[in-house]
């Protein structure tokens, strides 16, 4: 049997999506308290993330939107993470504030970003061990959090997964709205 890598390529990459999200799972954990939440989406679900972010710009008006949008649609999938918001009552002061009760509400416990950002350095951790292309956006995770895609997710980023000659995820230029 001959297998070409060309033909077994999207398999291979979702595979390798999925072992990024066990590596975020597995991450430490602040209070040893799991709120993080993990999904790839591929296929038409790009499409409609990118479409997403397009549609972003008007409102806030971060054309990098644009072209990180155009720079997803070259992902074979993309892994999303993303935390829940839930105080963890240490009063550390690290979310700038002297106590968690003087915490507002919107105000994120800053033990929920970290983990959520340790949770990505474990699925890049993983990714870069097995030679695929990634790049952590905060764009198409504030695209996916506002679609609602990690139910109960205040904070999302996304990671695009790509195998290629080239990372097309890098070296990008900006792209201008089509008047």
């Amino acid at each position: 049997m001959i297998v070409n890598e060309r033909h077994c390529r999207h398999e291979h990459l979702v595979g390798i999506a999925k072992q990024m999200m066990t590596a975020a799972r597995t991450a430490p954990k602040g209070k040893g308290v799991d709120l993080i939440e993990a999904a790839v989406i591929t296929g038409e679900e790009i499409k409609h993330l990118s479409d997403k972010m397009i549609a972003m710009v008007e409102e806030h008006g971060m054309k990098f939107f644009l072209r990180d949008a155009d720079s997803i649609l070259k992902a074979e999938c993309l892994v999303l993470l993303g935390t829940r918001k839930k105080e963890q009552g240490l009063n550390c002061g690290h979310c700038g504030c002297p106590t968690c009760a003087s915490r507002a509400p919107e105000t994120p416990c800053a033990l929920n970003a970290i983990d959520l950002g340790i949770a990505i350095g474990s699925a890049c951790a993983t990714a870069a061990d097995l030679r695929v292309d990634t790049r952590v956006m905060f764009s198409a995770g504030l695209a996916a959090q506002r679609l609602d895609w990690l139910d109960g997710c205040t904070m999302v980023m996304a990671i695009p997964v790509s195998a290629s000659s080239k990372n097309p995820f890098f070296d990008r230029q900006p792209k201008e709205e089509n008047k």
